[in-house]
């Protein structure tokens, strides 16, 4: 009697946390993808009604000549990414930091790299998986592809210059103003792309380095690396 017992409470054990361990893949899988995906299409709508205001009525103040440019607002979005190569739908919207609640949200710059479109290095994370997988397809980039972000006034178009490079987290040359091991020999307006590798962990870390290829006002309508 005991034993059988101990064999029935052992497999109530095992359907339990059996049950528990499915649960928590579809959490991963789909609920947080769920979740990811409505707070970036909710930070690329509020982004396009302050943009659709002007930046005087969205309460931006008028720039003072000579002053230095002002940080973006921790933890807030202030513009758009898009990248053909993974998509005509593929659009992201990239906030201020890298921390765990900013990168649910969308893609994060990290805080010390430069502006959008400056001289030095803009660089943004991303998820590889979880999250909506805002960089499942990046082993996909290819030198060459565009990569066209906008702030609401301007379009920005970088374009790849090598294929996804592996290296470990702890290699932060790889967001320098020169970017460590990209090729770059002197300061230029550059854009770094990071993501985890492999696909499910995070062991190592995937980097895509771009140079600021052209610009353009919005009024002149969407760039041509753009499709439709």
């Amino acid at each position: 009697m005991t034993v059988r017992w101990i064999v029935r409470t052992a497999s109530e054990i095992c359907l339990t946390v059996g049950a528990l361990i499915v649960l928590f893949v579809v959490y991963l899988l789909y609920w947080t993808g769920v979740r990811a995906d409505s707070a970036m299409d909710g930070e690329i709508g509020r982004l396009q009604d302050q943009w659709s205001t002007g930046p005087v009525a969205a309460g931006a103040p008028a720039p003072t000549p000579n002053a230095p440019p002002r940080r973006y607002a921790p933890g807030a979005s202030f513009a758009v990414m898009y990248i053909p190569r993974f998509g005509p739908d593929w659009a992201k919207p990239v906030l201020e930091g890298t921390g765990t609640d900013v990168l649910q949200r969308g893609l994060g710059h990290y805080d010390r790299t430069a502006r959008l479109g400056a001289t030095g290095n803009f660089a943004v994370a991303g998820h590889r998986r979880t999250y909506g997988d805002p960089f499942k397809d990046f082993p996909q980039l290819r030198p060459g592809d565009a990569v066209v972000l906008t702030d609401g006034t301007t379009w920005f178009t970088y374009r790849i210059d090598n294929h996804p490079y592996t290296t470990l987290p702890t290699d932060i040359g790889v967001i320098d103003p020169v970017p460590q091991k990209s090729g770059f020999t002197g300061p230029g307006r550059y854009l770094t792309l990071t993501t985890c590798e492999p696909e499910w962990g995070h062991s190592h870390r995937l980097i895509a380095w771009a140079h600021l290829d052209s610009t353009q006002s919005v009024t002149q309508g969407r760039p041509s690396a753009l499709p439709g």
